[in-house]
């Protein structure tokens, strides 16, 4: 599937999800963002990483099957997975994705790879969600266990770190990385005030944006079958407050992401 002609000229803005822990909501943000992308009238392409789970690819083929079977035009990004095996093969998919592209999403393996790691360095925003606990804090930093004051940035902030260094050294460009708090209703309210502490303090040393991300509602799983979206309002039927909640939290979201793009309206 091929796009019309770009909106400008020159290459895609790349957005990359990454975390190297699971269960953060990375592959569900992605794909939420991507299709919120593509309604606002943008072409959109969505690039796959992990040729194991294939989360993110395999919620847009289930997206693709609904339109099929209920017969109904449903906002698709081009897409394709990664062999997570070669550099000739990740170069071509790069290009052809970004081939007449405005953005290029690209969902991360759950885990250290070699891949992850390029694609990071080509970010022009890099998102790591994370939920509101100190084990997932753990990933960008780490704390003092009496104080809960942040002692030193962890390994993977400082491959974010040199992969800033990388992409500036290359091209000169800035990657805007972006922690993305998804709101866990079962951490208790004082440990959540730590955590928001300690991000604080480590953005003001290593240098990344906080933003609120998705809350952990049991409606984002039930969508996946399905590869339905919050966006998706027709599929749904009549909406329940916890449907028209969460949609305000992707508007919210999407806002705080500041991404470049065409003075169009978010969504209805």
């Amino acid at each position: 599937m091929g796009f019309d002609e770009p909106m400008g000229a020159g290459k895609p803005h790349v957005i990359v999800f990454a975390n190297e822990k699971g269960g953060t909501g990375k592959s569900t943000t992605a794909v939420h963002v991507a299709i919120a992308l593509q309604v606002r009238g943008a072409r959109v392409s969505a690039f796959d990483l992990d040729h194991r789970q294939r989360t993110l690819g395999r919620y847009l083929d289930n997206r693709a099957e609904t339109q099929r079977r209920a017969g109904r035009e449903l906002p698709i990004p081009r897409h394709a997975t990664h062999d997570g095996e070669t550099h000739a093969r990740f170069e071509e998919q790069f290009a052809a994705l970004s081939d007449g592209a405005d953005y290029l999403v690209i969902d991360t393996p759950g885990r250290d790879d070699e891949f992850a790691r390029l694609a990071a360095q080509r970010a022009d925003t890099l998102v790591t969600p994370m939920n509101d606990s100190f084990v997932d804090f753990d990933l960008i930093g780490q704390v003092d266990p009496d104080t809960y004051k942040v002692t030193r940035p962890s390994f993977y902030a400082e491959l974010i770190w040199d992969a800033r260094k990388a992409r500036a050294k290359a091209d000169g460009s800035t990657i805007d990385w972006v922690v993305l708090r998804n709101r866990v209703q079962h951490i208790e309210a004082r440990n959540m005030r730590r955590v928001s502490e300690a991000l604080d303090q480590l953005a003001k040393r290593v240098g990344f944006r906080i933003i609120p991300g998705l809350g952990e509602r049991v409606i984002y799983r039930e969508l996946f079958p399905k590869g339905l979206t919050m966006l998706d309002a027709r599929e749904f039927g009549e909406m329940g407050l916890a449907h028209v909640a969460a949609r305000q939290e992707l508007r919210e979201m999407m806002s705080a992401l500041g991404l470049p793009e065409p003075a169009l309206p978010l969504f209805a």
